[in-house]
């Protein structure tokens, strides 16, 4: 154990009970005995640790597989330490180059600021911003300069830095590898130094970027940073990893509706993982609820449960409420209360409009032809009936069109 933590301090119940938080759901705890004696010194002491978590503002919306370590972060956050919410403005101009086969290519300046804005005003509906220190990795990384660069590059081996799987499988198959992206890990490390955090936190996928926080701080002849890994979340359909390009995900910005019927979507057992890496309710809470649907409990119930826990957390639980209520109108076949009101022209001379062309006017299909198609697989209603007859015309009036679970429309022919 690094010896700025050999003094022992007892480890209370309190203490205990903050390491089984600091466990839950994670992947990694990295030494764990060593974070152990910092939660004991820091309840004896009464001085909150430093947790740190980077993200590099690369995109403007995050879904809900991105919150699973920003939750982290708020448990602990509740425990008393300071959270150090860190936007890399400076490491996103080089392009992490974690978990890729390819350079990524860095964002403007613009871009970046953007980005960063609306990636912290969706984590404070996560973290407690009263409560979160928001830093900018460009405050230090910008004044090191040249000649500061230099000697932080000479504290890392480029040995070492070949070890992690990216770079070698790259080096290996002949791909480039520039090197400012040696860099990228070099900086974020560096970071870990200027914060002098105690623990950093990130996925998986960050776990080399971690440790060199952690060998940069003893190369600075600082106590060394624990490191805590996070796994990646699986979407909805339980296999593939959250992701808008599989289209299995949960934008945190998305309306309240769609996201409670999402989360009900999804399967029982992926269910219990998306409580203990998701919910703010503790471990004995969802052990309890367990195994009341172990005992018979329609497993249904737990589900809304986290349906409206999430739908809460990123609306309010009376959005929460108007959303189950829509989920049930619709499981039962009913209308939602708000629809879309859509007034459509009747065609030359006042002629009826064809069902397929409808649903594109309407918005509630790409194109007539995936109109049909959804016709096709009893997916389009007309005011309650299934629509059977790709030739189905339409006269003046006033119908309720519906596609799929979701996709409701008013529509007016006139």
């Amino acid at each position: 154990m690094n010896q700025a933590l050999s003094t022992k301090f007892e480890v209370t119940d309190h203490v205990k009970n903050a390491l089984a938080v600091s466990l839950r759901g994670c992947e990694e705890l990295i030494p764990q005995d060593e974070w152990l004696a910092k939660l004991a010194r820091s309840q004896a002491t009464g001085v909150p640790l430093r947790i740190k978590l980077g993200l590099d503002p690369t995109a403007p919306d995050i879904h809900i597989g991105h919150t699973v370590v920003l939750n982290k972060m708020r448990q602990l956050q509740d425990l008393g330490h300071t959270v150090i919410f860190l936007i890399g403005d400076f490491t996103t101009m080089i392009g992490d180059p974690s978990g890729r086969n390819t350079t990524r290519p860095p964002l403007t300046r613009e871009q970046i600021e953007v980005n960063a804005q609306t990636y912290y005003k969706q984590a404070s509906l996560v973290l407690d911003p009263a409560k979160t220190e928001i830093r900018y990795n460009s405050e230090w990384s910008d004044p090191l300069g040249a000649r500061g660069m230099i000697q932080l590059a000479a504290k890392y081996t480029v040995a070492r830095m070949m070890e992690r799987d990216d770079f070698n499988k790259r080096f290996k198959d002949g791909r480039s590898i520039s090197v400012h992206e040696f860099l990228y890990p070099l900086m974020q490390g560096y970071d870990s130094v200027a914060l002098r955090s105690d623990l950093e936190l990130g996925g998986t996928d960050q776990k080399f970027n971690l440790l060199v926080g952690r060998h940069l701080q003893q190369e600075y002849g600082q106590e060394p940073q624990c490191i805590l890994t996070m796994p990646l979340l699986e979407g909805l359909d339980g296999v593939e990893k959250m992701s808008k390009s599989k289209n299995n995900y949960i934008g945190i910005s998305e309306d309240p509706n769609t996201m409670f019927a999402k989360v009900l979507s999804i399967s029982d057992v992926l269910m219990w993982r998306w409580y203990t890496l998701l919910s703010f309710k503790s471990e004995a809470e969802i052990a309890a609820l367990k195994a009341e649907v172990e005992a018979g409990r329609n497993p249904k119930d737990a589900k809304v449960l986290l349906a409206r826990e999430i739908t809460t957390r990123f609306h309010s639980a009376q959005a929460a409420d108007a959303a189950e209520q829509d989920f049930m109108n619709r499981s039962k076949g009913g209308v939602p209360d708000e629809i879309a009101e859509v007034a459509l022209p009747l065609g030359a001379g006042g002629a009826a409009v064809g069902i397929g062309a409808l649903l594109k006017m309407a918005g509630l299909a790409a194109s007539s032809g995936e109109g049909n198609r959804l016709i096709e697989g009893g997916g389009v209603r007309v005011d309650s009936s299934v629509v059977s007859d790709k030739g189905l015309k339409l006269g003046a009036g006033t119908y309720v069109v519906q596609v799929g679970k979701r996709k409701f429309a008013r529509v007016t022919l006139a």
